[in-house]
């Protein structure tokens, strides 16, 4: 039974969020959402009682998944190797399954996120993540070097224009420029330790 419905819910914010990226979530209503699935709007009531609570629960979903690589990236050393395996990690996260379509929701409906508590929590996890990108380098460089490498994630599913592009080929563009935003922070984070090397 919970398989059951936990299987329905899945269906409903997949369904939601393909009504949302299409309408904007502000011009969907639940009826219509209701009604793309083929059920009564009591039954979607069963599940979820506003269009709040299906994005608080997508983004539930992503949370859970971001607070699991900022515990791992800040148990790693402070090295390029971590930053890198991190924004990969990071990547693979929002590539897979459906989180392309929950991407294009985000892009797409960034003012309607922004009022909602659930946005506000993504927005603190985006920079708490952003910290551990950036450890060792406390510069305004690095942070915004940090949140640029994240966002060349996001920003691959609107930004990248070219036809026919694969999934595959947009994460691997994505990624080069993310590692090369990266490899500018760890160049700055060794910088001080350089000198009391040269003189031993």
């Amino acid at each position: 039974m919970s398989q059951s419905t936990g299987g329905t819910r899945e269906r409903i914010k997949a369904v939601a969020l393909e009504l949302f990226t299409e309408h904007g979530y502000e011009a969907t209503s639940l009826r219509e959402v209701a009604e793309r699935l083929g059920v009564t709007k009591a039954a979607l009531y069963y599940h979820f009682k506003s269009k709040d609570e299906i994005v608080t629960s997508v983004v539930e979903d992503r949370l859970d998944r971001m607070d699991a690589l900022i515990s791992w990236g800040e148990a790693q050393p402070d090295t390029l190797a971590t930053r890198q395996t991190l924004i990969e990690r990071y990547a693979d996260a929002m590539f897979s399954g459906e989180q392309p379509s929950v991407m294009r929701f985000f892009e797409q409906n960034q003012t309607a996120l922004k009022n909602l508590s659930a946005g506000r929590e993504l927005r603190e996890r985006m920079f708490r993540l952003a910290s551990v990108l950036c450890r060792g380098d406390d510069s305004a460089g690095a942070q915004l070097r940090a949140v640029l490498a994240l966002f060349a994630v996001h920003s691959s599913w609107f930004a990248v224009r070219t036809p026919d592009i694969t999934d595959a080929d947009r994460k691997q563009v994505a990624l080069e420029v993310a590692y090369e935003l990266l490899a500018a922070i760890t160049a700055k984070s060794r910088t001080p330790a350089e000198p009391p090397c040269a003189e031993e």
